[in-house]
């Protein structure tokens, strides 16, 4: 790879992420080879019915996952872009990789295995353990998952942020995800419309068209050496 990057000419960086930056630190994927709904079914343990059936039984699933995770650490891409204070992230991660890393400005699309929600009240609790402090909110109502499950409606507030963040950039990069979910699908497009440097980063391209750049590899590598960074 040749032509660095130097974030110093750029204003206003986002990384989007997909699933594939967190499968380079072994976080199982959900969709494709060897990911979760392959062993796990969607109806049992990914949507709002599953929990009104059975509670404990979704939650003892995202606990597992939980602990899965924890099993996991953020790889030198995620370094690289933590490395970049001004940055911002808008993920499709729920795994909370890029904050162990060290990065803050992190917006992410489809919610956190790190974080519970109030149905009733919509009170949200942080809860950062192998296993959820409780599963209990002060209101009496039961604490779920803040994950976007199937079924659910995308947080408005959360995608105008994300929209925002990716209209007003003039750099960005997407990592390790195939631009098939949509809204976040169109993301490419509105990033290039607005005027900012597109480059993607995947061991397979998505083929779309956005892009000024496309980096085949894994974001792990490709990152330090973009924006020439030594590597640990």
């Amino acid at each position: 790879m040749s032509q660095h990057i130097d974030p110093g000419d750029y204003n206003h960086i986002v990384f989007f992420t997909g699933a594939g930056m967190s499968a380079e630190s072994g976080v199982p994927t959900y969709r494709g080879k060897g990911g979760i709904w392959g062993s796990y079914s969607i109806e049992e343990y990914a949507c709002q019915e599953a929990f009104e059936r059975n509670p404990r039984k979704v939650l003892d699933f995202h606990q597992k996952r939980r602990r899965s995770v924890l099993d996991c650490e953020p790889h030198e891409g995620h370094r690289v872009i933590a490395g970049m204070p001004e940055a911002r992230v808008v993920t499709q991660n729920i795994d909370g990789m890029h904050q162990r890393a060290g990065s803050k400005e992190v917006i992410e699309l489809h919610g956190s295995l790190w974080r519970l929600r109030c149905q009733s009240c919509g009170f949200k609790k942080e809860d950062l353990g192998e296993e959820y402090e409780t599963d209990r909110c002060s209101c009496g109502d039961r604490l779920r998952p803040d994950i976007i499950w199937f079924g659910d409606m995308l947080d408005a507030v959360v995608m105008s942020r994300a929209s925002e963040a990716i209209r007003n950039c003039d750099l960005f990069i997407s990592i390790g995800t195939s631009g098939t979910v949509w809204p976040a699908a169109g993301f490419p497009d509105l990033a290039r419309k607005s005027g900012a440097y597109c480059i993607e980063i995947n061991p397979e391209p998505s083929g779309a068209t956005s892009y000024d750049r496309v980096i085949e590899g894994a974001a792990g590598e490709a990152l330090p050496e973009l924006f020439g960074v030594s590597r640990l």
